[in-house]
Order: C-alpha cells, then structure tokens, then sequence
C-alpha cells in the first residue's frame, strides 16, 4: 500500500511561489497516478492536477492551468507541486493522494490512499 506525507505549505503573499513536496512510501508508489486536491474552510474537496505513474501524462484543472505544475521522481519517490503566481483564493490545506489507475483521473473517489495534507496561506 501507499503512506503519504506533504511538506513545503506556508504564508507567502499573492504573486509568490511555492513547491510543495509528497514523500511516500510503499511498493505501489510506482505503479501509481498521483494527484494533488485542495480544500478551503466552507468549499469542497477541489481537484488541482495529476500525473500518471511513469511521468508522461498530466492533467490539469482549469483554474490553476498555466500556474501549477506537477511532477514526480519515482526513485526518490516523491511527487511535487510547484505553484506559481499564488492568489489569495489559493489559500487551502493541500493534499497529495495515489490512485491505483494506469490514466489520469481528476476524481477524488478514484483516490484510496491520502496525505494529511500541508496548509498554504496567501495574503493579499
């Protein structure tokens, strides 16, 4: 199975940028789609992007399309999220999830295995 652990969360202000990292552990990892999800006080879970387990497929919501970037290096077992251009309504605890699909779903019901995520809080 997959444990996973976010890092990298904290207060920047609006225009700054952060990586957010996913360590994880379990043999599965690798065989694995990646996602990560973000959710504010009062929203709902809101997907961000995925990558596919060897790298080659991403996909991207809309809302951060342009800015956020998705990655992953399966020796070091590890995905990131490198955020650009940070907003005040990017404000969420970000979670990092595996999902055990050789695609790139953006459904979090796709996703068993969970972070327990990292806060990121952008001031204006």
């Amino acid at each position: 199975q997959v444990q996973l652990v976010e890092s990298g969360g904290g207060l920047v202000q609006a225009g700054d940028s952060l990586r957010l990292s996913c360590a994880a552990s379990g043999r599965t990892f690798n065989t694995a789609a990646m996602g990560w999800f973000r959710q504010a006080p009062g929203k709902e879970r809101e997907f961000l992007a995925v990558v596919s387990w060897n790298g080659r497929s991403t996909n991207y919501a809309d809302s951060v399309k342009g800015r956020f970037t998705i990655s992953r290096d399966n020796a070091k077992r590890t995905v990131y999220l490198q955020m650009n251009s940070l907003k005040p309504e990017d404000t969420a605890v970000y979670y990092c999830a595996a999902s055990e699909s050789l695609l790139v779903p953006t459904i979090s019901g796709r996703y068993p295995y969970w972070g327990q995520g990292t806060q990121v809080t952008v001031s204006s």
